[in-house]
């Protein structure tokens, strides 16, 4: 009788390391992002998170180590895998509309000399539909909000209709609104069974938002379920002595919200 074979995950990790010049960014870290799920990525400032998304995907040179896509390298693996960076690496000075920022994410499919026909503006369209923005597609984006550019490119990994979506910081600085409209959009595309890995910062909303999570601090401290590994022995190995000042801030803000609720 045959062993089974082993389980290909969307994306997994092995043994690797980045480095700027002589620092160490990213240390022998091994991470699996398990198929169907919401995954988190959280750890404290520096701690390597979006270094392990860029350098994944060949934004950042590797030191050492491999990274594998549904079992194959990047470069044949990329149709069915999208990026959301962080909005402040966007020049958003560019002259173009929501509706032209969401059709280049299907440049790859159409080739980048072939102009946007209707049948893609019209896919779009529906992107920018789904995160909210339906009205304003003929705006520059120079002129959308911070959280309106956010869902801009939300919608333009949308249209991909990748298979593993890759989101740097997706709610860092987003009105409630647009956090609303992402996590609906995230819980929908779980519902089709893609697979998104989200880089996250806002502890208390692991829990409500992923299935699962995995922490890092140049080396990956622990990775599973939400329910078995979001965990105060977890995350104090992870933040140290930070950890008590996110709790003293969320305690602060907590009592806060107590006494605007019992406020006459």
């Amino acid at each position: 009788m045959s062993e089974p074979s082993p389980e290909i995950h969307p994306l997994e990790v092995r043994d690797l390391n980045v480095a700027y010049q002589t620092k160490v960014v990213v240390w022998d870290a091994d991470f699996d992002a398990p198929a169907g799920k919401l995954v988190a990525i959280v750890g404290p400032n520096g701690a390597g998170k979006s270094t392990l998304l860029k350098a994944s995907l060949g934004l950042l040179p590797i030191a050492s180590g491999s990274v594998l896509f549904f079992g194959q390298p990047y470069a044949k693996a990329r149709h069915r895998v999208a990026y959301v960076p962080q909005r402040e690496s966007v020049d958003w000075d560019f002259p173009v509309n929501a509706v032209e920022v969401v059709a280049m994410g299907l440049y790859r499919r159409l080739g980048w000399c072939r102009p946007v026909s209707r049948k893609e503006r019209d896919l779009a369209q529906a992107a920018l539909a789904k995160v909210g923005l339906a009205d304003h597609s003929t705006r520059q984006i120079s002129q959308l909000s911070g959280g309106q550019q956010q869902r801009v490119f939300l919608a333009r990994a949308l249209v991909q209709d990748a298979d593993l979506y890759l989101m740097d910081e997706p709610f860092a600085s987003v009105d409630a609104a647009t956090e609303r409209a992402i996590v609906e959009v995230l819980r929908e595309l779980r519902s089709r069974g893609k697979t998104v890995v989200c880089v996250h910062h806002d502890l208390p909303t692991v829990p409500e938002y992923f299935d699962h999570v995995a922490l890092l601090n140049m080396r990956v401290v622990a990775q599973g379920p939400v329910e078995t590994t979001f965990t105060a022995e977890n995350l104090r190995k992870t933040y140290g002595a930070r950890l008590t000042l996110l709790e003293e801030a969320a305690a602060a803000v907590e009592r806060a919200r107590v006494m605007t609720r019992h406020r006459p």
